[in-house]
């Protein structure tokens, strides 16, 4: 098994994976900023089925004309969300939480210029970057970002192997040099925690930070030097099980 994760891994992880999937979004746009926003925002919209989010991480781009940091910095998502505005923008997220949430990221670049700049300042690790995001949202109270780590971060820690992996076609690998990708955490949902519990490489049924860091480490004696690999071979895994009907 462990030669066919491999083998997934390889056949999976290419620029083909890209269609369909909210990692699409920061490849349209070209400058560094641009990319940390959009990938940051499509990531907090990324639970549910693709059918629906997707759109809305479209609409936000194009609101923004392509210029998502630009967008946040100056406040031009207060033409779009409006504070205490109870209405739907994506399932339990309101315009009121979109706006919280966007003020809050608003503010984080005003302090210290960008994503990247703030992580920095606070993580060398995976975890550390999960735990700096989730201190500086909780202030604003709302379901876009966990207020803490005991849940297992899943969109955060995607986001993470986004921006950290390198030499990737569909990671972008902007962090690279101030997080080590070995430190990463796989993004744990209830259908990779099906697929790693269906191959024995955990036998944990909780989605839980603890339970993610468990499997991370299971993969890393799969692939020592990059163990979210394992993130494309257990899609690999899933998709060739449904196709071969097992």
């Amino acid at each position: 098994m462990q030669q066919q994760l491999i083998q997934y891994a390889q056949q999976y992880e290419t620029a083909d994976f890209l269609n369909g999937d909210p990692s699409w979004f920061m490849h349209q746009v070209a400058e560094q900023r641009d990319q940390e926003t959009i990938a940051f925002l499509a990531a907090a919209l990324s639970y549910g089925q693709r059918k629906q989010f997707m759109p809305k991480i479209e609409k936000m781009l194009y609101w923004s004309d392509n210029k998502p940091y630009d967008w946040v910095r100056n406040g031009g998502y207060k033409d779009f969300f409006f504070e205490n505005d109870k209405y739907s923008f994506y399932r339990l997220y309101t315009n009121h939480h979109m706006y919280c949430f966007l003020a809050r990221l608003q503010q984080l670049y005003k302090e210290y210029g960008c994503l990247g700049e703030y992580i920095q300042t606070q993580a060398t690790t995976g975890i550390e970057a999960v735990e700096a995001i989730c201190n500086y949202f909780a202030p604003i109270k709302t379901p876009i970002i966990p207020k803490d780590t005991t849940s297992a971060c899943k969109r955060l820690c995607m986001f993470l192997r986004w921006m950290v992996r390198d030499d990737s076609p569909v990671d972008l690998g902007l962090w690279s040099h101030f997080i080590d990708k070995r430190t990463l955490i796989i993004p744990l949902d209830t259908h990779v925690l099906t697929e790693a519990t269906r191959l024995r490489l955990i036998n944990s049924r909780t989605a839980t930070m603890a339970t993610a860091q468990k499997l991370t480490h299971t993969l890393a004696e799969i692939f020592p030097d990059d163990p979210l690999r394992g993130d494309f071979a257990l899609f690999g895994y899933g998709v060739n099980k449904n196709s071969n009907g097992k």
